[in-house]
């Protein structure tokens, strides 16, 4: 079988490994050119809002975990395909010579123990930046167990490195994956990485992980706990969520699969932790700790929180302005630069900043006014 063949094996696995931002609206350089690599090669947004066309492969499907959600687990019945880390390096190199991908996320499942893949996975990021001088985007995967050295060297060809927690304590992750341990094998390793970032000056990459949603029957606020826990502790870039998915012949086959607004509900949330100044305590959960799925979070919050309190737009500061839906971190940095032209009055000075004003102005005042607001049709 050669390089293409497989990859066409091992790329489209990678769709249940969200990564970085993969958008829709326009086809990668692979897809438009006719190249039959479209489950392989995705048109990705980057850290920094730039957008290319990002290969994702695993180097092996061959895995010795029996994790009870996956494709790819022990003793199912199915064809296992390996890349060498030349054979990858090699492929990669030529379709970033032909203008097909520009960066590379590269997975495995893990053959031979953690530590072993972990330096397979080593040696084709070193092949590329050393013998190949590609200087591109790298997202390198941190294997269950591998050894701080290794994760080091990792760090150092990498642009971001991800381990993924699949479940968000130790009783979730021994229902979906038993032979795996959280605190030892997984989460010491996010640990390493912000150690590595605190203590040796470098400029060293960003740090994701990833949970699947919905297979051990875990809450959300115990999600958003341990993602809350690791954006402050562990300078986690971004966490990812993957509604669960049942596979056929494996022991989850017959779970049910996750609501696919459940992941965007959570998404949401942890973007409040993140970028808004919210806390897990003040998130709208129902009594098993569930986000509802009806209403976004932050709307949730406004509602029981600003609307008989409305925020001052002219004077509030930025962490409050943050709460009131409708206005983002990009939102709040706009509003304080008009504000030191002149005295917001209208919600037409709220819209000539970019900002939705039919969401905010439920919940704001204008010059100690609240601002007039449409009545919706059903209340005429």
């Amino acid at each position: 079988m050669d390089a293409l063949e497989k990859l066409k094996l091992l790329g489209p696995p990678t769709c249940f490994e969200p990564a970085e931002e993969v958008v829709g609206s326009r086809r990668p350089p692979a897809q438009r050119r006719g190249a039959d690599l479209a489950g392989c090669i995705h048109s990705a947004v980057m850290p920094g809002g730039r957008r290319i066309a990002l290969l994702k492969t695993l180097l092996t499907s061959a895995c010795e975990r029996d994790c009870r959600y996956c494709a790819f687990r022990q003793g199912r019945d199915f064809r296992r395909v390996s890349f060498s880390p030349d054979e990858l390096a090699l492929l990669f190199v030529q379709l970033h010579q032909k203008g097909l991908a520009e960066g590379i996320f590269l997975s495995s499942g893990v053959a031979g123990s953690g530590p072993h893949t972990q330096d397979r996975l080593i040696a084709t990021a070193e092949l590329l930046r050393r013998r190949y001088g590609f200087q591109g985007y790298i997202h390198l995967k941190i294997m269950p167990g591998a050894e701080r050295e290794q994760v080091l060297a990792a760090m150092h060809l990498a642009d971001r490195v991800s381990i993924n927690l699949e479940a968000p304590n130790t009783e979730r992750l021994a229902l979906l994956a038993p032979h795996k341990v959280f605190t030892e094998e997984l989460l010491q390793r996010l640990r390493w990485i912000e150690e590595i970032r605190r203590e040796i000056p470098g400029r060293w990459p960003s740090s994701t992980t990833q949970f699947v949603v919905g297979a051990a029957n875990e809450s959300d606020v115990e999600i958003l706990t341990t993602t809350e826990f690791l954006h402050r502790q562990f300078g986690l870039a971004r966490a990812y969520f993957s509604g669960f998915t049942p596979v056929p012949d494996t022991p989850l086959e017959d779970h049910p699969p996750t609501p696919p607004l459940r992941e965007h509900r959570l998404y949401q949330s942890s973007f409040l932790l993140r970028d808004y100044g919210f806390t897990v305590e003040e998130l709208p959960f129902d009594a098993d700790g569930n986000l509802p799925l009806d209403v976004d979070p932050k709307l949730a919050w406004a509602r029981r929180h600003l609307a008989h309190a409305p925020v001052e737009v002219n004077t509030a500061d930025r962490r409050v302005l943050l709460r009131v839906p409708g206005i983002g971190p990009k939102g709040v940095e706009k509003l304080l630069r008009a504000r030191r032209q002149g005295t917001l009055r209208d919600l037409s000075d709220l819209r000539k900043l970019g900002i939705a004003a039919g969401r905010v102005a439920p919940f704001i005042l204008l010059d100690g006014r609240r601002p007039p607001r449409q009545l919706p049709l059903w209340a005429i």
